[in-house]
């Protein structure tokens, strides 16, 4: 018998049903994972063993007693940090003391500063939540389920909204506290990496709202992300939980029968007029120069960024140097405030060059332009408008000489290969993150743009679903061999889009660091990377690199 238990549960909203007869026992002392896609029921079923919900069948169990509302000894965290803004940090961690402790003034306040001190926030302890950054309130928030003194920590995918450094060293931290305390944990999570970080055990849940497969993690504590790209043990186990989740998640393509037809956009129009002498040249010096143009079909020369603050002038960017071969895809990766997003405003036209050059097909970049597309991490759709309305929108400005028929057959052949061919028809306000973001995807493919620019275009998605919109992304990629810049700090993102990994230093000042070329053979699948043993090394020497800078960024964290 379990400290928790479920037998039989299920739960539907409405006519939805969401969880489906579950029968699991956790067991004391152990650090239980939960993986699965968005919309899996996950949230459900942590908020079932909080008591937070009842089951429509079956029974939820705590020391074999029926659960039948919220406990003490139950304590969550959820995704979102909920910290009372008026109160310091102390004071937020008070409140949960206070409501369990009848100890005397000074036995709560020691308690309050115990438990400041197991999340590293000493030195916060009179700071307000306005005042901490996101892995620091989420730590409070940690720090306050802890002082309730449960038995289970529930934990709802508590460093999701994070950035990836402060995430895994937050995960960190609750893994030191898991071992010195043993509280038997539940963790809610969408990362495959932070399960194998944290758990003894993983369970996936199926997106019909099933338990899957078990994996057990027997992996040596304590667990060095670092080292263990190293060990065999973990990559089989990485590769297999990921096979798993990819099966029963990810869908086969919509592959349509739809032609593009061929017609011209506007810049390419205003190009073929801007190069007319050099393409009346004799044919071998027209082709010469085609290939030299080629070779440096975008670069980024000696460029600066320099923002005007109360206490001077701040250089964000400096001697930022870089060259794309046309059709070449770059990751662009580094911690959180290096700049990265910074250089590709610019490159968009979007944020003005302090100094130096961006060219273009060996133009100068000047303000916005169709030919350069941007994704950002939130596609900005007209939420009255449909997938179709949406991207007809730049559809129509970029071919004026095309028919009606023409453009829409544009606007529909890329929605079929971003896989919304069934639902061309629906607004965005009625879509997911994912769908939306599709969305954006075929608006940008379907501009023709000479460069392709990706504001970490997943990152507001969950791992899972970033998986499947990164094979999207690849497939649609494969047929344009458009040049591409994606900005990222997911490490197994990079390499898998890449030719190319543009490492940044930290800011300010930041600049490139490090270029490491991916020598992968396209076309590429996650899985495929998996067994393939460079990607071990790829992923090594980005990893390293940024380990390398993780002091400085973490400095600005604690200060």
């Amino acid at each position: 018998m379990g400290i928790l238990e479920l037998k039989g549960v299920s739960k539907s909203f409405g006519e939805t049903p969401v969880l489906k007869r579950l029968d699991l026992a956790v067991a004391e002392g152990e650090f239980l994972a939960i993986l699965g896609f968005s919309g899996t029921g996950k949230t459900t079923l942590v908020n079932l063993m909080a008591g937070l919900e009842p089951p429509d069948a079956g029974q939820v169990l705590f020391r074999g007693q029926p659960v039948t509302g919220a406990g003490p000894e139950r304590g969550l965290v959820f995704q979102s940090y909920a910290l009372m803004p008026w109160l310091t940090v102390a004071g937020n961690i008070a409140l949960a003391v206070d409501a369990v402790s009848k100890g005397t003034r000074a036995e709560r306040a020691a308690l309050v500063a115990k438990y400041i001190g197991m999340v590293g926030l000493s030195h916060a302890a009179d700071r307000r939540p306005a005042e901490l950054s996101g892995g620091m309130r989420q730590r409070v928030a940690v720090a306050r389920a802890l002082a309730m003194a449960p038995e289970v920590l529930l934990m709802d995918e508590p460093l999701s909204a994070l950035d990836a450094l402060t995430r895994a060293n937050v995960a960190s931290e609750i893994e030191a506290i898991w071992a010195a305390e043993k509280r038997t944990v539940v963790l809610v999570t969408n990362d495959v990496d932070e399960a194998l970080v944290l758990a003894d055990r993983i369970l996936c849940l199926n997106p019909d709202g099933t338990l899957g497969t078990m994996f057990p993690v027997a992996l040596p504590r304590p667990r060095d992300r670092g080292a263990m790209n190293d060990d065999p043990a973990f990559k089989a186990l990485r590769a297999d939980v990921t096979a798993y989740l990819m099966d029963v998640g990810i869908k086969g393509r919509v592959e349509g029968t739809r032609g593009l037809p061929d017609v011209t956009p506007r810049h390419a129009m205003r190009h073929a007029m801007r190069h007319a002498l050099r393409h009346a040249l004799p044919r071998a010096y027209a082709q010469a120069a085609k290939s030299a143009t080629d070779g440096r079909y975008l670069q980024f020369s000696q460029l600066h960024k320099v923002y005007a603050t109360p206490k001077g002038s701040l250089t964000v960017v400096r001697d930022f140097d870089l060259t794309l071969k046309k059709g070449e895809f770059v990751s662009l990766i580094g911690h959180s405030g290096c700049g990265k997003s910074t250089v590709l405003t610019m490159a968009a036209g979007l944020n003005a060059i302090s100094k130096g050059a961006i060219k273009l097909d060996g133009l100068h970049v000047e303000g916005a332009d169709p030919e350069r597309a941007v994704v950002f991490q939130a596609p900005s759709l007209f939420p009255w408008l449909t997938a179709r309305e949406n991207v007809a929108i730049g559809v129509d400005r970029v071919y004026p000489k095309a028919t009606q028929q023409e453009r829409q057959e544009v606007v529909e052949y890329y929605l079929e290969r971003v896989g919304l061919a069934d639902a061309m028809t629906k607004p965005a306000a009625e879509m997911s993150n994912g769908m939306r973001q599709r969305v954006g995807i075929a608006r940008a493919f379907a501009l023709s743009p000479k460069l392709l620019l990706l504001d970490e275009p997943f990152g507001m998605l969950d791992s899972l679903t970033r998986w499947e919109l990164q094979e999207v992304l690849m497939e649609v990629w494969s047929r344009t061999q458009v040049t591409a810049v994606c900005v990222t700090h997911d490490v197994d993102e990079a390499i898998l889009l890449a030719d190319r990994v543009v490492m940044m230093t930290n800011g300010p000042e930041a600049t490139i660091g490090k270029v490491t070329e991916v020598g992968l053979p396209r076309p590429r699948t996650r899985r495929a990377l998996l067994d393939h043993p460079d990607y071990w090394h790829y992923r090594a020497e980005v990893l390293g690199f940024l380990e390398t800078f993780e002091h400085g960024d973490r400095q600005k964290e604690v200060a």
